[in-house]
Parts: structure tokens; C-alpha cells; sequence
């Protein structure tokens, strides 16, 4: 006896005795030969055309009408059956997309890892969040030889697993630099020599570099144009944007980049930024950098870290808990 008849078999038995009965027993059997068709991947077309032919033999005399009904109920199991595969299909492709974009975060997150310096003259604080899974902002702390604090902050026009494989090459070619030539403006020449090299033409990054000096109070920086920053003015109780021009990298490999610097007094401040902040929207329209600098001073009397997480807190909020772009924040705060 073939399979197929061995299944029609025993349908036509568990039908049969459900129809005499009606006891919910009998529906627990034709469950597990629910099961059994399932292993043996018989489609849902084929269960049908099995029970019209065990119908037929029950019930010789059945009206025309009532095998018509099953007849176009086969077709349209057909119609189900091409699409549920279809279905599943796409629904095991997603998962695949789902496993591999979690390798993806993960290697993401141990390549870029950075940790915040212990400098005892400064007080440091950082957040970052991805809007998505994959992040296209990128920040790292270094501590170089001379006790200087390096701090880089970019942002990918472009995002998802290139745009993270693109930071991770900046980052190792940050690491790469010897520390005695880690000032910012060569810092962004060099990069901006290899990203013009090995990233895609439709890919561009913007990157802040800035050295600070615990013994000088010299913070020197440079900028390929990236979103402005703020210095705070303790003195003057003030915000200045922190401007400083330079092309984005990636576009003119000969660029050249101007360097900045200004002195950090007591309780001064630098604070750096993507557009993910700058571009949080409210009711549509894109926050003002006044209001920015307003939830900075709502919340400075706090330390460094507590003050980026409360204005983050405060922004996502604003959104509706919808981070529409990456958004990554850091504060600089000079204890003494």
C-alpha cells in the first residue's frame, strides 16, 4: 500500500467514525493526522482532493452540487497553498535577515566599544543610541601618552551593516595613528585619504576630533563638516556654537583641514553632538539649538553622565519614545 493510500485509508476511517459519532476523541486523531500530513509535507490542495475522494466512496450517492463546492473549494486551496509557502518563505528569510543582523549588532558593538577616561581635572559623559538596530553614529575616547583626552564623534550619511562596517575601519585607522601625531587636524587628513579610497562614493562621513589638555586646559579641534557643537562659558554664564569649518570626508582626498582652539576654564563646558539631536522633531517641525542648550542648563547642576542621559530622556520623550535618527551626545566639564 502507497503512502497516499495508506493516508487516505485511515482519513476515510477517522471521517467516517466522526460523522456516526460526532465525539471530540475522534477529533484528537484526525489532529495528529493533521500532523502527520504536515510532516510528510502534504499540501492543503491534497487534503482536499483526499476528502472529496473519501466523501464520494461514503457517500456514492452525494448530490453533483455538494462535489462542485468541493471542487472550487480545491482551487482555491491551491490559490492558499502556492501562497502560504510563499509566506513562509519570506518568513524564513527574515529570520535569517533577523539571526544575521543580531551578529551584526554584536560585532558592532565589541568593534566599536569605547570607555570614558578617568581624568581628574574633567568630568565626562556619553550616550548613544541607535534609532534602528544598526547604528550610524560612531564615538571613541583615547588617552594618549601625554595624558591628553582625544575624543572623536561622526556620523555615516548612510546607515545599517555598511554604514557599521564603515566605522569600524575609521576606528582602526584611528588606532593606527601613533600618538604623537594624533592632533586634529592631521587626524581628519588621514581619514579622509582612506575613506576617499575605500568607501563607496555614496557614503560620507562627517567627523568633531578635539584633543583636550588636562595640564594646558587647551581644548584643540577640528571639524569635516560635522554638526556643530557648544562652548559654555562658565564666566560668562554663555553658550557659543562651536564652529569650525571643513569639508565632510570621503569627498576630495586632498582636502586640507583648519584646527581650532580655545582655552576651558573652571566648570566650562564643550558638548558635541550628531544631527540626531539637533533633528529631533516635535509636531513635525525640527527643535530649535536654543532648546537644546535650555535642557543642558536644566540639568547641569548634575554630573556629566546623569546630564547627557536626562536630556536624552528628555528628547525621546518630546518624540513619543521614536528616536528618528541615531543620537549621540557628549559633555565635557572642566571640575577645577
Amino acid at each position: 500500500m502507497s503512502f497516499h493510500e495508506e493516508m487516505k485509508h485511515l482519513y476515510k476511517e477517522i471521517l467516517a467514525n466522526y460523522i456516526q459519532t460526532q465525539n471530540e476523541q475522534v477529533l484528537y486523531q484526525g489532529q495528529k493526522l493533521s500532523r502527520k500530513s504536515l510532516e510528510n509535507e502534504i499540501s492543503p490542495e491534497d487534503i482536499v482532493s483526499m476528502h472529496k475522494e473519501v466523501i464520494e466512496e461514503i457517500y456514492p450517492d452525494i448530490p453533483e452540487r455538494v462535489l462542485h463546492s468541493l471542487d472550487f473549494l480545491l482551487e482555491i486551496m491551491i490559490s492558499y497553498g502556492l501562497a502560504h509557502r510563499e509566506h513562509q518563505a519570506l518568513k524564513n528569510k527574515q529570520r535569517e535577515l533577523k539571526s544575521e543582523i543580531e551578529i551584526a549588532v554584536n560585532v558592532q558593538q565589541n568593534l566599536l566599544s569605547t570607555s570614558v577616561p578617568a581624568v581628574s581635572s574633567v568630568d565626562i559623559g556619553a550616550i548613544s543610541v541607535p534609532a534602528k538596530q544598526m547604528s550610524g553614529d560612531y564615538y571613541h575616547f583615547v588617552k594618549d601618552e601625554n595624558g591628553c583626552v582625544n575624543i572623536a564623534i561622526a556620523d555615516v550619511i548612510g546607515k545599517g551593516i555598511p554604514a557599521a562596517m564603515c566605522m569600524s575601519m575609521i576606528k582602526y585607522a584611528m588606532d593606527s595613528l601613533p600618538d604623537s601625531r594624533k592632533n586634529p587636524s592631521y587626524v581628519l587628513e588621514n581619514l579622509n585619504r582612506i575613506v576617499e579610497q575605500n568607501v563607496d562614493p555614496s557614503m560620507f562621513i562627517t567627523m568633531f576630533y578635539g584633543t583636550y589638555d588636562p595640564f594646558s586646559h587647551l581644548f584643540q579641534y577640528a571639524s569635516a563638516g560635522h554638526e556643530p557643537g557648544f562652548y559654555y562659558s562658565a564666566e560668562e554664564d554663555k553658550f557659543y556654537d562651536l564652529e569650525a569649518k571643513g569639508l565632510v570626508l570621503g569627498i576630495d582626498r586632498n582636502v586640507k583641514y583648519s584646527q581650532y582652539e580655545t582655552a576651558i576654564s573652571s566648570q566650562d563646558m564643550i558638548v558635541l553632538l550628531t544631527d540626531g539631536v539637533t533633528e529631533c522633531r516635535v509636531d513635525e517641525e525640527f527643535i530649535e539649538r536654543t532648546d537644546i542648550i535650555k535642557l543642558i542648563r536644566k540639568y547641569m547642576h548634575l554630573s556629566a553622565q546623569e546630564l547627557v542621559e536626562a536630556v536624552y530622556k528628555e528628547l525621546e520623550k518630546l518624540q513619543d519614545f521614536q528616536l528618528r535618527d541615531d543620537f549621540t551626545l557628549i559633555i565635557l566639564k572642566r571640575l577645577v
